[in-house]
């Protein structure tokens, strides 16, 4: 059995980390309203704008924007967007082997992928694994739709020059403070965008644009990249410090389980150490006595 004094000092260090997982569960949380609220306000529209972008282009006969333009996948990239922090459960652990799994499965099909990393943990892991061709790190603590434009234009302008085929977004959607699911978004060519729809006659009507219908497709097909990476963000956003709530809560939990047993364990050493004396005294009491 362990020393009482080194019980004790298991204590005092269980304590002390007990401390630390509090604090950290308190700042998470703070995090996570202000994330959750950004998210939640960005998330309708998101919805509309994708909506109204679909309502157009199923109301245009013949759509010519590069950005639409279908080649063979022969060279694809991937963003991953992880966080730039640790102690958040297996946030960063379930996303990087979706994109893991993703890479091999094109890597199988004869495809050459590249990685942009957006987050550390994402681009130290990859780091000798992937060919890394851009990264964003240390940028998830504070960011604006700046960020979004930022990263949509490092890719939009040589998806038209034809340097890639295909561009994949993978990211953790924020489902609650305990579930965030990996998810696999198609970024370049746009998805159902400009295609051929099957729809009512009577729904499909007749409008008039000004500017013409290429100038808006001309405006709203970046709009429609960078409005889908800042929803990206958000979610991974919200989804860190939800998960990292939620780890140091169990953290704080666990902490004080460990307590309450090393405790136990240590009343016991302590009635062990008395008992002990007791024997002592009276063994020296009854040899006394003898004499």
């Amino acid at each position: 059995m362990a020393s009482l004094k080194d019980i004790k000092r298991k204590v005092s260090a269980v304590q002390k980390t007990k401390q630390i997982t509090r604090a950290m569960n308190m700042v998470a949380a703070s995090k996570f309203k202000s994330a959750q609220l950004k998210m939640e306000n960005f998330r309708p529209y998101a919805g509309k704008f994708m909506d109204v972008l679909n309502s157009l282009a199923l109301r245009v006969e013949s759509v010519s924007h590069p950005l639409l333009a279908v080649r063979d996948p022969r060279r694809i990239r991937v963003i991953c967007m992880t966080s730039d922090r640790g102690l958040c459960g297996g946030f960063n652990t379930n996303l990087i082997k979706a994109t893991e799994r993703f890479i091999k499965d094109k890597s199988k099909e004869g495809k050459d992928v590249s990685l942009i990393n957006v987050g550390r943990k994402g681009r130290d892991f990859f780091r000798k694994k992937v060919n890394i061709i851009g990264q964003w790190v240390d940028v998830l603590s504070k960011f604006d739709m700046t960020l979004a434009v930022s990263i949509s234009n490092e890719v939009i302008t040589p998806f038209i020059k034809e340097e890639y085929d295909e561009l994949y977004l993978v990211y953790n959607q924020f489902v609650n403070v305990s579930v965030q699911r990996p998810t696999v978004v198609r970024l370049f060519p746009l998805p159902s965008i400009g295609q051929d729809v099957d729809i009512d006659s009577d729904k499909r009507l007749d409008y008039l644009y000004e500017p013409s219908e290429e100038a808006l497709l001309q405006k709203l097909l970046p709009m429609y990249v960078h409005v889908l990476v800042y929803r990206a963000l958000l979610e991974t956003s919200a989804g860190e410090n939800g998960a990292r709530m939620a780890a140091m809560d169990n953290a704080t939990n666990n902490c004080e389980e460990l307590i309450s047993s090393l405790t136990l364990k240590m009343n016991k050493a302590r009635q062990a150490a008395i008992t002990a004396e007791l024997m002592d005294i009276v063994g020296g009491t009854e040899a006394l006595a003898k004499g």
